[in-house]
């Protein structure tokens, strides 16, 4: 059984920049996760609200941890990579902003192509929303998953 708190813990000790901004992963699931941006004055921009980077920061860590909900028994055996990413601004973002994320793909069907190929591609799609529930940003981060060679295995 997979100790998905244990993954949350270990997540933002693992990713300094997320630690760094205050990032808290409060929920991690086979494929999905949620990820709080807190509201701290050193995170907003010239016009008071929350800098895009920090946004694009919190997007891309709860696909990242949404990716490692689903591969959790396979993560030694793989490199996963954010490989590119958009993110639409639709609002003001103002106080703790909350990143839904969820893999744009079955995990079973990217194991199997993970497996058959040493290699898969899906996107994950994030929803960023504010303290009411009003959406604020969505983004698309696509990963790149490669299995690990064996030590000693031709590159």
């Amino acid at each position: 059984m997979t100790d998905f708190d244990a993954i949350a813990k270990g997540m933002t000790q693992a990713v300094p920049f997320a630690g760094h901004l205050g990032v808290e992963i409060t929920s991690v699931g086979e494929g999905e996760a949620v990820v709080l941006l807190p509201e701290r004055q050193e995170l907003t921009n010239h016009v008071g609200s929350q800098h895009a980077g920090a946004l694009f920061t919190v997007a891309e860590t709860a696909s990242g941890a949404a990716f490692v909900g689903a591969f959790a028994e396979r993560l030694g055996d793989v490199t996963p990579l954010a490989r590119s990413g958009e993110i639409d601004y639709e609002k003001i973002a103002k106080g703790p902003i909350e990143a839904t994320a969820r893999l744009g793909v079955a995990k079973d069907s990217a194991l199997a192509t993970l497996d058959f190929e040493g290699k898969v591609e899906f996107p994950c799609e994030v929803e960023l929303t504010d303290a009411s529930g009003q959406r604020v940003a969505s983004a698309t981060i696509h990963w790149h998953v490669r299995l690990n060679k064996p030590a000693g295995a031709a590159a």
